[in-house]
């Protein structure tokens, strides 16, 4: 068994805003808006409600509001897809491993939680589905069976993308966020987000955490025995 620890939401740098946390430690989940004018995808951020019971556009600048959402990761029937690099170390995943994502948070109001980085859900790796090896029929087939995740429904790199579905009853979105970062400066003094001293010894991986790729892996038992005991699983 391993894990693999991939960032994911919107961002400062795709949307120029970061998804909210709570004092209480929740947070909304806010995908990134969607670049692919051709997707067949409907959903906007005025269209999504969150665990708040409102609108994830009232979190988002007005110029966000109707923007398409890339919801990806979904948590309704666990599915995470993407092609190109990431979907390369996707491919390294086996049934049984856990895909760990985390998520840029900034604070709502008054809150002791920071700006950083934090783990916002699992999948326990059920399948992985590597579109090269289906037929358009059967790809099709996956966008209907998997219709809450933006990615299949781009046409764009479509027969070249890699799903991954979780094991429904060992996958979930977290009720509260784990802060698995801390800045830090480089040799430029530019603040940045790195695994925290905590988290170092925790799980075995350190350095920037603030880019999607490369994602971190955890092969070791023991870490991986933590791991598990931080998610609840």
């Amino acid at each position: 068994m391993k894990a693999m620890l991939l960032r994911v939401g919107i961002d400062k740098s795709s949307d120029g805003v970061l998804s909210p946390i709570f004092p209480d430690g929740s947070f909304e989940y806010i995908p990134l808006s969607e670049s692919d004018e051709k997707s067949v995808e409907k959903r906007t951020y005025d269209d999504l409600i969150g665990i708040k019971g409102k609108k994830l556009s009232i979190y988002l600048p007005k110029a966000l509001a109707d923007c398409k959402v890339h919801f990806d990761p979904e948590f309704t029937t666990f599915t995470y897809g993407d092609v190109g690099r990431k979907a390369v170390y996707l491919l390294k995943l086996e049934p049984g491993d856990i895909l760990v994502f985390y998520a840029g948070f900034t604070p709502q109001k008054e809150s002791e939680h920071p700006e950083a980085l934090y783990i916002i859900g699992y999948f326990t790796v059920k399948e992985i589905l590597d579109f090269k090896k289906h037929s358009l029929n059967e790809i099709l087939g996956f966008r209907k069976k998997y219709p809450d995740n933006s990615h299949p429904k781009r046409d764009s790199g479509l027969g070249e993308m890699v799903l991954v579905v979780g094991d429904p009853e060992k996958s979930k979105l977290l009720q509260k966020g784990i802060l698995i970062s801390a800045k830090k400066l480089n040799k430029i003094d530019r603040a940045y987000h790195a695994v925290s001293p905590q988290m170092e010894e925790l799980l075995g991986i350190k350095g920037s955490i603030q880019r999607s790729i490369p994602p971190r892996f955890i092969n070791e038992k023991g870490k991986i025995i933590n791991l598990k005991i931080l998610l609840g699983l």
